[in-house]
């Protein structure tokens, strides 16, 4: 739910180069995704609920306050979900154009909805043993690559381009995407009641993958650089490229089924994740009762056929280059879930806490100002971008307006 892999640093290195961009890797993780994963460690392992984020605002501020979490989450997913069938069917033109070319790109796309919406009616076992697979399958044609990397380099004869100057300078659209790359920590929590010992589990769990996640980002592209490949060629899909010059033409096509696999497990994680929250919102009254229909497994089935056609009309809308709007948007969800840990541990300090934010009370407020920095960082970063006439910031601004609105509206229609 967090990361498919190396897929999606190629602009991050073409922005800000060898040194930069590996500073960014390892020091990024250290301030967005610890942080992150010690407050979802505790809250998940204290109120293991079907809904996770959503449940521990609505108990930490109130059911209006819940609803904007859950909007929230769901209007990025919009932005994030679309992304993933588009990584999908822009590798499959890389291994033969005439597959995606004319309307046949948004029929496989759709493809990839039906299919993990299949997928993920088995239920959250079957997703999550899929999803490790998967990963370790498109991971492996970067395990060759890091080899042919330090061979290279010492065989000799070879310039590590560790302060090649980037193709377009541009730091803090690199920051945005290393931010991107690393964000999503709190999906799991949204299956907590289908997770066995969640108690136990989620914090290990956390923290054990912010630390893979890290070394699957550093590792790749330590490779390239020992390989001696110049930064200024980095831009979307390059790693196939750079495995069709430092092995082969085979560890080329490798990496662009890996690529497929990226797009395709994404989605179907991430699925499993978001088609949760409008479950646990039926559940307190806040959507229609037909949301809490559920399988034998129970999935909740309803959730996932809805939640499935939205993600399919949004297919056609060129989504995959506003990762501002999409951060903006979960950066606003992620702050109130900080808000949600400190609230329950001043008005609930008896609550059951298998695990802690180490620190006491000041641990739980400091643990927020990193990645609350970072989300500023990333507006100042969004300043000029545009969605059509509109100001990307202007454009999330009311979608984010949106929640209050339709709180209201569902309020009154229930009364």
């Amino acid at each position: 739910m967090v990361s498919g892999g190396p897929y999606g640093l190629e602009d991050i290195l073409g922005k800000a180069g060898y040194g930069r961009a590996l500073m960014l890797l390892l020091v990024i993780p250290l301030v967005w995704s610890v942080p992150t994963s010690l407050m979802v460690g505790e809250l998940a392992a204290a109120l293991p609920q079907e809904g996770g984020y959503y449940y521990w605002v609505r108990r930490a501020l109130g059911r209006f306050w819940g609803f904007q979490e859950a909007w929230l989450s769901l209007a990025a997913s919009v932005f994030d979900m679309a992304i993933y069938p588009v990584i999908f069917v822009t590798y499959l033109g890389r291994l033969e154009p005439g597959w995606t070319a004319g309307g046949r790109g948004f029929l496989w796309a759709l493809a990839v909805v039906l299919v993990c919406a299949v997928w993920n009616l088995r239920g959250a076992a079957a997703v999550g043993a899929g999803a490790m697979w998967l990963f370790l399958v498109l991971l492996s044609p970067f395990m060759v690559l890091i080899l042919a990397g330090v061979l290279r380099y010492f065989a000799g004869g070879n310039t590590v381009y560790a302060s090649h100057a980037p193709m377009i300078s541009d730091l803090a659209g690199a920051v945005s995407v290393a931010m991107w790359n690393y964000m999503g920590w709190d999906n799991a929590s949204t299956v907590a009641q289908e997770v066995e010992e969640p108690q136990r589990n989620y914090p290990r769990a956390m923290l054990a993958s912010a630390g893979l996640v890290a070394a699957t980002y550093v590792l790749p592209l330590a490779a390239v650089a020992m390989a001696g490949i110049p930064a200024a060629r980095f831009s979307t899909g390059a790693w196939a490229d750079a495995a069709r010059e430092m092995v082969g033409p085979w560890l080329a096509v490798a990496v662009v089924v890996g690529g497929m696999l990226n797009g395709f497990g994404m989605f179907n994680a991430l699925m499993l994740s978001y088609t949760r929250v409008p479950y646990a919102m039926a559940e307190e009254g806040l959507l229609p009762e037909a949301f809490r229909r559920t399988t034998s497994k129970g999935v909740p089935w309803v959730s996932v056929l809805v939640c499935s056609v939205g993600w399919a009309l949004a297919l056609q809308l060129s989504f995959e280059r506003l990762i501002s709007i999409d951060l903006v948007l979960y950066g606003a969800s992620l702050l109130l879930e900080f808000v949600a840990l400190m609230v329950l541990r001043i008005r609930e300090p008896e609550l059951a806490r298998p695990f802690r934010v180490p620190g006491g009370k000041l641990g739980a407020v400091l643990v927020g100002v990193g990645p609350a920095l970072l989300i500023g960082f990333a507006l100042w970063a969004a300043r000029g971008e545009r969605v059509g006439p509109l100001p990307a910031l202007g454009f999330a601004g009311l979608v984010g307006l949106g929640g209050p609105m339709v709180y209201l509206a569902m309020r009154t229609l229930k009364r």
